[in-house]
């Protein structure tokens, strides 16, 4: 059965994208466990200005979208092409 790469690319954007704002806004009300997340994160977007930070949030987001978007589809792709 083959998988709509577009839909799934577009959910994996969603996704990421839901969980690094969820991630900002707990480490940002200091919710335990969540300054650690935001910390990874700080590794990987903040060279594109990724913060704890409301700007964070938004550049985040978009970042985690991105990621998520061509991840997801690349996986969904590769996917198809093995069902063959």
């Amino acid at each position: 059965m083959k998988l709509n790469t577009l839909k799934f690319a577009l959910a994996g954007g969603m996704y990421v994208s839901i969980m690094v704002i969820v991630i900002t806004i707990a480490s940002m009300m200091n919710i335990p466990g969540f300054i650690e997340f935001s910390s990874f994160l700080e590794i990987f977007y903040g060279f594109y200005g990724y913060s704890v930070t409301l700007v964070g949030i938004i550049i985040g987001a978009l970042l985690g979208f991105v990621e998520g978007f061509i991840c997801l589809g690349l996986l969904v792709w590769i996917y198809n092409k093995l069902v063959k």
